[in-house]
């Protein structure tokens, strides 16, 4: 586009669009840049800010990967298949994502604390009230709708016409899935995983209700933030920020180097 017909609409475009991702990136480095470097390296290899990281890795990483086995079957049916009750399903689906997450908290501390199947879970040694396993399925309720969408969107971008190929070559429903539509939803599949997996270790306001924020104990990233900021340890605070501003960029890059067509909205 020559410079002669760049009308005043497109520069005033262009030019709102510039001034807020400027205003993004001074945010952020305002949060990066805050403490001197020695002492933000002493809190991020502080014992507390250490744990919080091995915590947040864990708990992210297995309730990533239940997402991945909920996600992939359920995505495919949905993108694929016609059956009663369908948009239905779509939209309860689509509930966790956009409730406010201390309500989802609230929701899972009533269904994990007082109901009979969370005293029965209980009773066989499964608690999840005030633990890290109420962070895993904190993590998993909030953030299994977003793994939904992407892999939703992922399956619906490979043509059908594919596996029917690959039935008429003798092919079964399941193999045909396993040996065509997987493979080539691997990217898709792989962003996903990643914006899921971010998703998890940035998430508070539901671990919060469910885990509670007990310092190394059920302290995560973001819960450790809070509890640095409410205590007036603000160095230990913008340690635990970097790191999840940090994680924040890597998995937004990954999502859209490998992602292509698909998306969470």
């Amino acid at each position: 586009m020559s410079k002669g017909n760049v009308s005043r609409f497109q520069m005033v475009t262009i030019a709102v669009a510039l001034l807020i991702a400027a205003f993004i990136v001074l945010v952020l480095l305002g949060v990066v840049t805050h403490s001197p470097l020695g002492v933000l390296i002493e809190c991020l290899l502080s014992e507390e800010i250490q744990f919080a990281v091995r915590l947040s890795i864990i708990t992210s990483v297995v309730s990533t990967l239940l997402c991945i086995l909920v996600a992939v079957p359920v995505a495919y049916a949905l993108a694929r298949y016609t059956f009663p009750g369908k948009s239905l399903m779509n939209m309860v689906m689509d509930i966790p994502m956009a409730l406010p997450p201390l309500v989802a908290g609230v929701g899972l501390l009533l269904f994990f604390g007082v109901s009979p199947i969370g005293k029965a879970l209980d009773a066989v040694g499964l608690t999840f009230v005030f633990t890290p396993l109420g962070i895993i399925v904190a993590q998993f309720f909030v953030n299994l709708p977003y793994m939904l969408r992407v892999t939703r969107s992922t399956f619906q971008g490979v043509n059908p016409r594919y596996e029917y190929v690959a039935k008429t070559l003798g092919c079964t429903d399941a193999q045909a899935f396993w040996r065509v539509t997987l493979p080539m939803s691997w990217n898709g599949l792989l962003a996903g995983s990643v914006i899921t997996w971010s998703k998890g270790i940035g998430e508070f306001g539901a671990a919060l209700m469910l885990a509670g924020a007990t310092r190394m104990k059920t302290e995560t990233l973001p819960l450790s933030l809070f509890l640095n900021m409410s205590t007036g340890k603000l160095e230990f605070a913008i340690s635990a920020a970097t790191i999840l501003i940090m994680i924040s960029i890597v998995s937004l890059y990954v999502f859209e180097r490998y992602g292509g067509a698909t998306h969470v909205y």
